[in-house]
């Protein structure tokens, strides 16, 4: 171990253990001192006593000798006593001294610890630290003198070692001079190694304790000035916090610029965020020394942390309402949308922020926006419309014109969808994405037209019509895909282009599309007639046959590019015709044709102009066409053109080069060489493998929707294959099915060769057979009784569906169990009217096989024309191809040499059909009141008299 140093002083002190180890061969030598002394002591008795007379006389001792002795014993004694007394004066001059020390640094140490602990305040810190620089220069001085005292008891021990182990009897009264004086060395090694600690102790305290207060002063100094900095920085912060305007009183369009400069300000406010961090940083390292801010100092930052805390609260609540502000009166906010409903209407919004409506008059709630509700009970009046892809085309158009879509452009919409960044198909939106987004269109169309636009309502009932055909389900989410696709199905753009864009969202970086993205792509157009109701007659929601379809035109390549998609949609597919339908309904809107309907004399005609590619001069508007009425003598059997442009004379003189071609046609050609106006695809209880997003979340219900399409799909392929769906007020005997109609109504703007038109039946019929026709014509309306019956139960299956889902109230709304209650009895009830729809259908089939059965057998000539073989007179037609298989070629003209025999055979068994026909509707429809007579009958009675 080193001697202790003290700062400022030359003197070192050896620890007291190195006192005894040069001490120790002193001991030794001081021994053999001692050792000598009692030899000689022993040496000089022995003499005396040893003056003996030789040869063992005895007598008295010589006086000489004597004194000699006593005297050199005296002697010693003198100098032991000497030696005695020098070594008691030399100790007792060390004990006095190193007693003072000891006093004095123990008087010193409590001085120390009085000035702990330090207080919190920079002039007291500073006062305490001049005092202690006087302390240590006082004990500095004393140094000197401490270490003296201590060498000389250093070296009193050297001189007068000692042995370690104690007397047991120190106070006994026989203790021996040598025990005394050792005693005596012990008593001063003892004080000096006390004096010797302390000083030790005190000089090191005083190091650190100077230490700890200049530590503390720089950290006072340090939390001085950050204090002063941070509450200049607050006074600035408070004071551009009091030039705040109340929120209330700001304009809409400037809320942005609040909110900008509010977040700027916030950031601003970081550099004083970490400036009070340090500050409570360094007050807590201060406690942690046992340093104590003084009360006026802990009061300040106390301050500055509660004016901070407020300053952010003001900051935070602030930019909330500001933001709240924007989101709820900004332009972007669905609160401009409230003005889109009328009282007693109320618009809400729900938690995913999905808007819903409430009723306060009736005190119900819906998911539709009034306005499209009433839309939805227009689209009703077309129903009427025999052909599916006109009649989707024609509530396609009243939707377009109600949302204004069809103002808007698609290079209009495509700036406003990159504006938005929907670059990404797979990216999925929320309802205030798809808000912002219709907001900004519907400014653009304002700003671009001039003219006046209602954005609330329009935009409001887009999202409205968006939610319904993409979210039916109301997750408050959609596919920026399906977004875009719906907008560019309604825009007012040509259909080449709609095409030409929709295939781009798919295509990849080189432009090739694989099957399965095209998949996805026509998965969303279908679901816009879906949300119609039409899509069971444009191949169902299976779109995998389509996808097969245009692959077709790859060239057995995985991947197509869009010259290729261009040319299969040009052809118009079956899944994809009512786009281009819609389109040729909006082009023939303002069209005037000079000319009459031969059926209800119109004039002129508007519209879509239907001319007879059979029979000269013989037009018929889009009303009576569309509708399928027909007057005496002018039956919708033959070809027909459809024009939705004003006719050209090269045009007239082509159709009349055609009319007069088809005049020298027999019908079995028509039947040989049947032809559709669209591409058809197989899609008859296909798998579909390609992969289709969710576009909303499974519902209860979904599955008996899905049952009903199901359904609906194989209703719509008997009603093609008998003809009497679409073609309920045609003649029965010559009716066409819609697809053949779509090719014969394609415009002449396309470039297309018209189609040959059928033969003309023979005008003549007899009585019986005209009677005949009506009844089956009734028949055939008592097919549509059960077609309609369908379509009723399909709209209770919905209905129902759509109270059981319930409204965004019904989680807070008292009665909660009557409600599940209801809930269920109509989950029941649509079980039981999914099995009335299972049942009708499967009558519904039974009962198109049998009147297909008996056209055939009505229209087989009698037994007294066996003998004629012409073509005019004979009555077959052949079954048209199901609308959702391939085209299939069948000569269907009945062999004309029938005996008498098979005619009574014939009749006996239109009878069995009959009979059978007549307990099938009875089983289906009973008759709730009193017995009426069935047309039926008057159908049996003819036969047996024919």
């Amino acid at each position: 171990m080193q001697p202790m140093v003290m700062q400022g002083c030359s003197f070192t002190l050896p620890r007291c253990h190195e006192w005894h180890a040069p001490s120790r061969p002193r001991r030794n030598s001081a021994s053999h001192t001692h050792s000598q002394v009692r030899i000689t002591q022993d040496a000089a008795a022995s003499a005396c006593v040893s003056q003996k007379p030789p040869n063992g006389a005895i007598g008295p001792p010589m006086p000489l000798e004597m004194n000699l002795c006593w005297n050199e014993i005296k002697k010693k004694s003198h100098n032991l006593r000497a030696r005695l007394e020098a070594f008691s004066d030399h100790s007792g001059k060390l004990q006095v001294p190193l007693q003072e020390i000891i006093d004095w640094l123990s008087q010193k140490d409590e001085e120390l610890s009085a000035q702990l602990p330090l207080r919190g305040d920079v002039l007291l810190v500073q006062q305490e630290k001049e005092r202690h620089a006087a302390f240590m220069e006082e004990v500095k001085s004393r140094g000197p003198y401490i270490y003296s005292v201590l060498e000389s008891a250093q070296a009193f021990l050297t001189q007068h070692p000692f042995e370690e182990v104690e007397d047991s009897n120190p106070d006994s009264k026989d203790v021996s001079p040598r025990h005394r004086i050792q005693n005596i060395s012990r008593f001063v090694w003892k004080q000096a190694t006390v004096a010797s600690e302390l000083w030790e102790k005190l000089t090191a305290r005083c190091v650190d304790q100077h230490r700890h207060i200049e530590r503390t002063l720089e950290q006072l100094l340090e939390i001085k000035g950050a204090m002063e900095d941070l509450s200049t920085t607050l006074n600035q912060a408070e004071s551009v916090r009091e030039t705040w305007e109340p929120i209330g009183d700001l304009f809409i369009d400037s809320l942005p610029d609040h909110i900008q400069a509010t977040k700027l300000f916030k950031e601003e406010l970081s550099p004083l965020k970490d400036g009070v961090k340090v500050m409570n940083d360094l007050a807590h390292q201060l406690a942690i020394s046992d340093v104590h801010l003084t009360m006026e100092n802990s009061r300040a930052l106390e301050q500055i942390n509660t004016r901070w805390k407020q300053l952010q609260v003001s900051v935070n609540d602030r930019l909330k309402h500001l933001q709240d502000a924007h989101r709820d009166f900004g332009p972007g906010s669905q609160h401009f949308l409230s003005t889109s409903v009328q009282v007693p209407w109320e618009r809400a919004i729900s938690p995913n922020k999905v808007p819903y409506y409430i009723n306060h008059q009736a005190q119900t709630t819906c998911w539709d926006h009034p306005k499209m509700t009433e839309l939805y009970q227009t689209l009703a009046d077309l129903n009427n419309i025999k052909f599916s892809a006109y009649r989707t085309a024609m509530k396609l158009r009243r939707v377009q014109k109600a949302l204004r879509l069809d103002m808007v452009m698609l290079p209009t919409a495509l700036e406003v969808f990159n504006e938005h960044e929907l670059q990404p198909s797979d990216h999925v939106m929320d309802v205030v994405e798809v808000i912002h987004c219709l907001t900004a269109l519907y400014e653009r169309l304002e700003e671009e037209r001039g003219i006046l636009v209602n954005v609330p309502l329009c935009v409001d009932m887009t999202l409205n019509w968006l939610l319904n055909v993409f979210d039916s389900g109301r997750s408050g989410k959609m596919r920026a895909l399906s977004f875009k696709t719906g907008i560019a199905c309604l825009c007012g753009t040509e259909v080449k282009e709609k095409f030409q864009y929709l295939f781009s969202q798919v295509a990849n970086a080189n432009g090739f599309c694989d099957q399965r993205h095209l998949g996805l792509l026509l998965h969303e157009a279908i679901q816009v007639p879906r949300q119609l109701g039409e899509v069971a007659a444009f191949g169902g929601s299976n779109v995998e046959p389509s996808v097969r379809s245009c692959f077709r035109f790859g060239n057995g390549k995985p991947t197509i590019e869009a010259a290729q998609f261009l040319e299969w949609a040009n052809l118009e597919p079956q899944s994809m015709v009512w786009m281009a339908v819609l389109h040729r309904v909006t082009l023939a809107e303002q069209v005037k044709h000079q000319t009459k309907c031969s059926v209800c004399r119109q004039c002129p005609i508007k519209g879509f102009r239907y001319r007879s590619l059979k029979q000269f001069n013989v037009d018929i508007c889009q009303t009576c066409f569309l509708t399928g009425r027909a007057s005496k003598g002018n039956k919708l059997h033959y070809p027909i053109m459809e024009y939705y442009t004003p006719t050209t004379s090269s045009e007239n003189m082509r159709d009349f080069a055609t009319t007069l071609k088809n005049k020298f046609r027999s019908k079995q050609y028509f039947s040989k060489h049947p032809q559709r106006g669209y591409l058809p695809v197989q899609s008859v209880l296909e798998a579909d493998f390609i992969e289709t997003p969710a576009s909303s979340p499974m519902l209860p219900h979904a599955d008996t929707h899905s049952r009903i399409e199901h359904f609906a799909s194989r209703l719509a392929e008997m009603e093609s294959q008998n003809s009497s769906f679409y073609n309920d007020s045609l003649s029965p005997d010559d009716s066409l099915d819609e697809d053949q109609y779509l090719l014969r109504h394609s415009s002449p703007i396309t470039d297309r060769e018209p189609v040959s038109a059928q033969p003309a039946q023979d005008g003549t019929q007899t009585d019986d057979k005209g009677e005949l026709e009506r009844i089956l014509a009734h028949l055939e309306d008592e097919n549509r009784v059960l077609q309609g019956e369908l379509r009723r139960l399909k709209w209770q299956h919905e209905e129902a569906a759509a109270t059981a889902e319930g409204t965004p109230e019904m989680a807070q709304d008292p009665h909660n169990e009557e409600l599940l209650a209801e809930a269920r009895i109509l989950r029941q009830h649509k079980s039981r009217l999914e099995t009335r729809m299972q049942i009708l259908e499967d009558h519904n089939k039974q009962l198109e096989s049998q009147l297909q059965r008996l056209r055939e057998l009505l229209l087989q000539p009698p037994a007294d024309a066996k003998g004629d073989t012409s073509a005019a007179s004979s009555l077959a037609s052949s079954p048209h191809p199901s609308e959702g298989s391939q085209l299939k070629e069948k000569d269907s003209s009945t062999p004309n040499t029938e005996t008498a025999d098979e005619g009574e055979v014939s009749t006996q068994d239109v009878s069995l059909c009959l009979e059978d026909i007549m307990e099938k509707l009875r089983n289906a429809f009973p008759n709730s009141g009193g017995e009426r007579p069935h047309p039926l009958a008057f159908l049996k009675k003819s036969l047996k008299f024919s």
